[in-house]
């Protein structure tokens, strides 16, 4: 079990044991959802696995484990859903395996209707076809091995609800009790079953049922527990300990003792411990398992570093800033199970037809008795009876329920380890359908590391501009203003503390700095706040924005006294990505709060066309709902610090970044490096998932559409129809599990 602390209340996941197919889920959902206290629950069929928010104070872990048991279902409150979901995968093994040495005598009986094995009869020992042995055998392996078909179906009508257990359940104790009636009324306990005259017996059918269902979702659990390996590497990657130096020693403690400021030591080939930054050692890091970077990354002295990525140089002592499940790589892991816990359009609509599915199918089995008894063959009960039996077991809910959770959790997982990482199921979905991308300037098309490539003084010195400034931009996370901070502390400059400041995005900011008011920020800001600017100022901002640089005010009770200009490059990659989407069919599109000509020269450089400049938020806002009222699938990629409103309005926001907290809680997707190239990635992923679950929904619905109604017709044998509704899940199964080499070839396509 794992449990946090969200903004309203508690959140627990764990374990769920017992489910035999998205109904299951559903009904859990369901009931849990309606407790006191508690705000969402989630549960994943594939994963086994529950999640649920609520409030400690009304409702406790405990008495949602005890709702989920009152439901026939085991919640392992001790567990999370990979220990479970092993746990299950070896039960059904052990039940495969009892139904398997079960079955194959019983099968024996079936001998005499294949004319090619009829030579073999004579060589098989008569006691083993005789009905009461093939009674005995069919008795255990109904009523032991087969026995939780019965609990879960008695618990899914006793809550008025239905799924694959009530389907197996009813199909395969009609054909035993029908057998076990033919075997007491004839007075055959004697007799062997290979005589001519033999009236037909049907334990063969209910073995071959049961065993083929177990088979079905043994298959299922092997492929959930492989689609589930792909998230799991976030835990491989979490360090247990980790070697701290207090008071000048050094002691070896769990991370979660770890506490911020601690100075951590990380010896070469060590995984990092903690998020922090370098204070002493130069070294290379590897950081591919966790942002998909794959040229290990140069650190030294007062650079960032995070858990989970590996020391691949020497020693380095770091200074902690998180640790235990605060740190970058346990909230990305947590952005997976989000997304893994949510549910896509197709996966909402699935679960609803699921939900009438079983009870339509069993209206069918009905109709079709009455339909052979009444007219296609009057009074022929056992004809009757036999393709009423095989409508039940050949119809196949389960293959509708996995035809999308295990391509989501696969396709999910893939792009965890490339450092994308999506935080609904949904995202993933509308990516696919992206039309439109319209990208911010400054730290998504361009570097992101802006420089200061000129100051121009117009009141007082150079110097006391850019104190001032770097002070009034202290607190800010743009890009812009650490190159103004930085600029500061390579001169030398001592930077006072404001007393107050007051941001606005897309503008500037204004600060109280030694009882000055010092503002700092674009044409647009200054023109807004009416700041009194130079012909000398305006001249040089003209000349600046012409060569594409960005320019900014620096102003002292509203007098402008000097102008600074940044310079930011444009990624090296943004022109090739750009003609990449375009070849996807997707049109592209720049809006940045820079002036025109500074935009214009960077969206000239990486190929795009159509550009909108000196935009604020809500402008940029405005819009994607401008385009999305026309009809347009917008996706818009932004660095998160002052583009949230955009990427929350868009289909699929698309934060990027190193890994800032911005970046990881703006958007719908977020990116854990700047690579351009992840974009396209990302939307040929997606169409691939959801191309693969087309696919498998297409598949589960033509397998009923087309077999039920020779399973009505009489045209299919109880075995056969039971045995290919087994075999419907496992093949989508495996379509689903196609996907994983699919997405392998396109990341081996884009290196």
């Amino acid at each position: 079990m794992r449990m946090s602390s969200p903004d309203n209340g508690m959140m627990i996941d764990f374990a769920v044991q017992g489910m035999s197919c998205s109904a299951c889920a559903a009904r859990i959902e369901k009931s849990v959802g309606k407790m006191e206290g508690v705000h969402e629950a989630a549960v994943s069929f594939p994963l086994r696995t529950a999640w649920v928010q609520f409030s400690p104070e009304q409702v406790s872990p405990g008495q949602i484990a005890e709702r989920v048991s009152q439901l026939g279902f085991t919640a392992s409150l001790s567990e999370h859903g990979d220990s479970g979901l092993r746990k299950e995968h070896a039960i059904l093994r052990l039940r495969l395996i009892g139904s398997l040495l079960l079955t194959l005598p019983l099968l024996l009986t079936m001998i005499h209707h294949l004319p090619i094995l009829v030579p073999l009869a004579a060589y098989i020992p008569s006691w083993l076809t005789l009905p009461w042995l093939q009674l005995a055998l069919a008795t255990v392996l109904q009523f032991v091995i087969g026995m939780p078909f019965y609990f879960g179906a008695y618990y899914a009508l006793r809550q008025k609800s239905a799924n694959m257990d009530v389907l197996v359940a009813v199909g395969t104790t009609a054909a035993y009790l029908y057998s076990h009636y033919i075997v007491f009324q004839h007075d055959l306990f004697g007799a062997s079953t290979f005589g001519a005259e033999m009236p037909a017996l049907y334990f063969e059918t209910s073995a071959v049922v049961i065993t083929a269902v177990l088979l079905g979702k043994y298959i299922e659990a092997s492929a959930s527990l492989k689609a589930n390996l792909n998230t799991a590497g976030y835990v491989t990657l979490q360090s247990q300990t980790a070697m701290v130096e207090r008071a000048g020693q050094i002691t070896k403690l769990r991370t979660e003792f770890v506490r911020a400021g601690d100075t951590v030591i990380v010896e070469p080939g060590e995984l990092v411990p903690v998020d922090g930054t370098v204070i002493s050692g130069e070294s290379s890091v590897d950081e591919a398992l966790l942002t998909g970077e794959s040229t290990p990354v140069a650190k030294r002295e007062g650079d960032n570093i995070w858990a989970g990525t590996r020391n691949v140089g020497v020693r380095l002592r770091i200074w902690t800033v998180a640790a235990g499940h605060d740190t970058l790589l346990s909230r990305i892991g947590e952005l997976v199970r989000q997304a893994q816990r949510s549910k896509s359009s197709i996966q909402r609509n699935v679960d609803a037809a699921a939900g009438w599915f079983v009870p339509l199918m069993l209206l069918l089995a009905a109709l079709t008795f009455l339909l052979w008894i009444l007219v296609l063959d009057p009074g022929n009960w056992s004809r009757a009876f036999v393709s009423s039996i095989a409508v039940m077991l050949a119809a196949c809910p389960c293959a509708l329920g996995l035809a999308a959770p295990i391509s989501l959790v696969l396709a999910s997982g893939r792009l965890a380890k490339q450092g994308i990482v999506a935080k609904e199921a949904g995202a993933l979905e509308r990516l696919a359908l992206i039309d439109t991308v319209i990208f911010d300037k400054t730290g998504t098309l361009t570097e992101g590391k802006p420089r200061v490539s000129a100051l121009q003084p117009l009141k007082g010195s150079r110097s006391s501009a850019l104190r001032l400034a770097a002070a009034a931009e202290s607190a800010s996370s743009h890009p812009l203003a650490a190159a103004i901070r930085q600029e500061a502390a390579k001169t030398g400059l001592v930077i006072p503390m404001p007393d107050s400041q007051v941001y606005t995005p897309g503008g500037g900011v204004v600060a109280v700095v030694n009882k000055q008011q010092v503002g700092v920020g674009n044409a647009g800001f200054a023109k807004e706040r009416g700041w009194l600017v130079s012909e000398e100022g305006e001249k040089f901002a003209k000349s600046k924005e012409a060569a594409g640089e960005t320019v900014l005010f620096i102003a002292i009770n509203d007098e402008c006294v000097a102008m600074i200009a940044l310079i930011d490059s444009v990624k090296s990659d943004a022109r090739s990505v750009v003609s990449d989407l375009r070849s996807l069919g997707v049109s592209i599109l720049l809006a940045t709060g820079d002036r025109e000509a500074p935009a214009r020269a960077a969206a000239k450089a990486a190929g795009i066309t159509e550009v909108h400049a000196s935009m604020l938020p809500e402008a940029k806002q405005s819009l994607v709902e401008r385009l999305k009222k026309r009809g347009k699938r917008v996706a818009m990629a932004g660095d998160g610090w002052n583009d949230a409103p955009a990427l929350a309005s868009s289909d699929v926001g698309i934060a990027m970044g190193n890994g800032t907290e911005a970046a990881l809680t703006a958007g719908h997707l977020s990116l854990l490096n700047s690579r351009l190239l992840a974009i396209p990635g990302a939307i040929r992923i997606s169409r691939l998932t959801l191309r693969n679950v087309r696919q498998n929904l297409a598949f589960a619905f033509l397998y009923n559409v087309v077999i039920i109604p020779f399973a009505a017709l009489g045209m299919l044998k109880p075995w056969m129809a039971g045995t290919a509704m087994a075999l419907s899940s496992v093949s989508v199964v495996g379509n689903a599990l196609r996907l994983g080499g699919q997405i392998k070839r396109e990341e081996r396509r884009r290196r």
